[in-house]
C-alpha cells in the first residue's frame, strides 16, 4: 500500500514507518519538527520506498499519486509540549485532522487517527473501557490537548457517518521505548535522565497515581492491525499491567542502578489519579495485546537514553 503518515517524525510516528516499511509498504512521511526530530528518520533517508516531505498539515498542501491509506499521527503529545504550544496543539487536532481527513476523502483511503487515553480525563470509571465518556476539564490547562483529541475523534466520525471514509481510533495509553525526547516532560524519560545523571529523582503528589506502560513495538502491532480493521469506533491500545508511579521509579532505580533518591512535589492541576485501559475491544477484533514485558521494553529503553547520556556529555 501507499501510505501517507502525519508526525512521522515524533516518537510512535517514527517507529510506526519503520513498521509500514518492514510490512513492504510504501510511505509519504509529513513533520514540521515543531516536536519531532529529524534524527527519528535518518536511517531511513536512503530506503527505497520512503520519501519525507517537511510539511504543517494545519496549512493546505497535496501528495502526489495514489494514496491507500492515511495515517494522522501529528500533535505534541507530552505535557511540557503541549502546554508550551497550545494554540499549536488545538490547531493540529482540528485544522490537521480536517486537512489529513480531506486527504483521505480525495484519494478514497483508510484513515486512522491516533488518539489518547486523556479522552477520559480524571477517569471516574476504572479500568477505562471505550464507552466511557470521560471526565475532563474543557478550560484547565491540560484542555488544549485533550479537547483537540476530543475534536479529532468527533470530526473522524463526522466524515466516516457524512462521506463514508473508512476511519479507525486508535485511543493510545502511556507508551514508551527508544526515541523518546529526553526533556520531553512525560514520566518516563524524565525518570531515566534524573537516574543517568544521579540527580534526585521528582514523583508528583504521593506517588499513589497510577499508570500502565506499553512497550513502543506493541503499541505500533496494535496500530498496524487497527489500520487494516473494519472497526469504526475507538480502541484502546496500552498495556493493563497497572503500578503506581512510585513503584515505576523503582524499577527505574533498580534498572539503572542508580543512587537516586525519590524527591516529592505537589500533583499538576487535573493530572489522573488513575491510568488502566481495559483492551477486551483490542482482545477480541484485533486479537492484539501487550507482549513485551516491562523489565525487557525499559532495557532497551535504558540502553538507548545511556547512549544519548554520551552523546550529550
Amino acid at each position: 500500500m501507499k501510505i501517507v503518515v502525519s508526525g512521522a517524525a515524533g516518537f510512535i510516528g517514527s517507529h510506526m514507518c519503520d513498521r509500514l516499511l518492514d510490512e513492504g509498504h510504501s510511505v509519504t512521511a509529513l513533520d514540521n519538527f515543531l516536536t519531532g526530530s529529524s534524527a527519528n528518520l535518518a536511517h531511513l533517508k536512503s530506503h527505497p520506498n520512503f520519501r519525507f516531505v517537511e510539511q504543517d498539515i494545519t496549512k493546505p498542501f497535496t501528495v502526489e499519486g495514489p494514496v491507500d491509506c492515511v495515517l494522522n499521527m501529528a500533535s505534541p503529545a507530552s505535557p511540557k509540549d503541549y502546554l508550551e504550544h497550545p494554540i499549536e496543539t488545538l490547531d493540529v487536532g482540528s485544522l490537521g485532522t480536517r486537512n489529513m481527513l480531506e486527504l483521505a476523502l480525495a484519494k478514497n483511503a483508510r484513515f486512522l487517527v491516533t488518539s489518547t487515553s486523556e479522552c477520559y480525563g480524571d477517569p471516574l470509571v476504572h479500568p477505562q473501557v471505550e464507552t466511557y465518556w470521560g471526565n475532563v476539564n474543557p478550560v484547565g490547562p491540560r484542555s488544549c490537548y485533550d479537547e483537540s483529541k476530543r475534536f479529532a475523534e468527533a470530526i473522524t466520525m463526522a466524515y466516516h457517518r457524512k462521506h463514508g471514509v473508512r476511519t479507525n481510533i486508535a485511543r493510545i495509553f502511556n507508551t514508551y521505548g527508544p526515541r523518546m525526547k529526553l526533556d520531553d516532560g512525560r514520566v518516563v524519560p524524565a525518570f531515566l535522565d534524573q537516574a543517568l545523571r544521579g540527580e534526585s529523582m521528582t514523583v508528583f503528589g504521593s506517588g499513589s497515581q497510577t499508570r500502565s506502560f506499553c512497550y513502543v513495538s506493541d503499541l505500533v502491532d496494535g496500530l498496524f492491525r487497527l489500520m487494516l480493521s473494519e472497526e469504526r469506533y475507538p480502541v484502546n491500545l496500552g498495556n493493563p499491567r497497572e503500578m503506581t508511579i512510585l513503584e515505576f521509579a523503582e524499577h527505574i532505580r533498580k534498572m539503572t542502578g542508580t543512587a537516586s533518591q525519590i524527591v516529592f512535589q505537589p500533583l499538576p492541576e487535573d493530572d489522573p489519579k488513575q491510568r488502566k485501559p481495559d483492551i477486551t475491544k483490542a482482545r477480541t477484533i484485533l486479537g492484539w495485546e501487550p507482549r513485551v514485558a516491562l523489565e525487557d521494553g525499559l532495557r532497551e529503553t535504558v540502553a538507548y537514553f545511556r547512549g544519548v547520556h554520551a552523546q550529550n556529555a
